[in-house]
């Protein structure tokens, strides 16, 4: 009787709030600005003749810069977001991109087939550069489920469906609260994932659908309780910021993506190709970090997600014993993080890390 009591009330209290809060029109947002841009492209060194993978498209911010640097450079530009895929074909129709510019759609994991539709072959690439997580645009864009400070269905897809696949919502509507935490606490390092899983668990008993960030966010802020977070950084974090991340990361298989996708540079960059990487959080960085130094093992940097979601998880012994024999020397001894000064400008720079290598053999 007190559990239905207090689950009542908290709702009673997300929906007032909700009712007070009056829709503000949407205030107009700053162009996608690409992180740690000119770095990337000093160390991704484009050369005259060269063929490059943009693995992230996004807005194009790194794709143009490398046409910049080196406008007789060819560029595959991949995305899995339609939306990043249009703007790509777009851009592959002006004049000075036609024929140097060819847009690709997919994920990490679908480029073996994608080589194969466009002939290229193994060991063929000049360099590769990496913007995992997601997009400004993705985050500005409040239909696509990935913000908590603009309310949206909670979709999360980062191809928006194309391909099917599951909306956070209805992982939400169908999932154990045992499996629940365990998402919060490997994808989102979450401490609390116990008790918001059980919330949100409770919320669901209670006849609580949740389909909107706000809703989401509003709930687990209350389960919680605990005022204004701080990141590791020491920003103020909103209390729902790890269970959005969570849920993000396991809508998108990011965490097996990215392991893939290290393994995809590792077989289609010729020997002395380039190989640049920006993560925005310790899971991306740690699986980066990994290749590069030869420690991989199957499950990669991050044991429990990868074997929890059971895709992609390497366990070719052949494969493995070249991975643990590192083909990557670093070209810079320390992580690469961005200046006070690029900071202030993007402030989701913060937490960028970039690493870059060069495939040795």
């Amino acid at each position: 009787m007190m559990k239905r009591l207090l689950i009542s009330t908290r709702l009673r209290r997300v929906q007032r709030r909700n009712h007070s809060e009056a829709a503000a029109a949407a205030a107009p947002q700053p162009p996608h600005v690409p992180v740690l841009c000119d770095t990337a492209i000093e160390h991704l060194q484009p050369l005259p003749g060269g063929t490059y993978i943009d693995m992230t498209f996004g807005a194009g911010g790194h794709t143009r810069r490398i046409f910049e640097k080196c406008p007789e450079a060819k560029v595959y530009a991949l995305d899995r977001d339609p939306v990043a895929h249009q703007l790509a074909r777009e851009l592959s129709q002006k004049e000075k991109y036609k024929g140097r510019l060819i847009p690709l759609l997919g994920k990490f994991s679908d480029i073996p087939k994608l080589f194969e539709e466009h002939g290229l072959s193994r060991n063929s690439l000049n360099g590769i550069l990496f913007d995992f997580g997601c997009s400004s645009m993705q985050f500005d864009e409040a239909e696509r489920g990935f913000s908590i400070s603009k309310d949206g269905p909670l979709d999360m897809r980062m191809d928006g469906g194309h391909s099917g696949g599951v909306t956070a919502a209805e992982v939400l509507s169908k999932i154990e609260e045992t499996d629940l935490a365990r998402i919060l606490r490997i994808y989102g390092e979450e401490k609390a994932a116990k008790k918001i899983a059980r919330g949100l668990i409770d919320a669901r008993k209670a006849l609580v659908q949740i389909e909107t960030t706000k809703q989401l966010a509003d709930l687990v802020e209350d389960i919680l309780s605990s005022g204004p977070r701080r990141d590791k950084l020491q920003r103020p974090s909103h209390s729902a910021t790890k269970t959005f991340q969570a849920l993000r990361i396991f809508v998108n298989n990011e965490l097996n993506e990215i392991n893939y996708g290290m393994v995809l540079a590792n077989e289609i960059l010729r020997r002395e190709g380039r190989l640049v990487t920006i993560t925005f959080h310790s899971l991306e960085d740690t699986i980066v970090k990994r290749h590069i130094n030869g420690n991989v093992v199957a499950g990669a940097a991050n044991p429990l997600p990868l074997k929890y979601s059971g895709h992609d998880i390497i366990d070719d012994p052949e494969m493995l014993q070249s991975l643990v024999q590192t083909n990557w020397k670093p070209l810079h001894r320390h992580v690469i993080v961005p200046d006070a000064e690029e900071v202030a400008r993007n402030s989701r720079s913060r937490s960028a890390k970039l690493r870059a290598a060069v495939k040795v053999n």
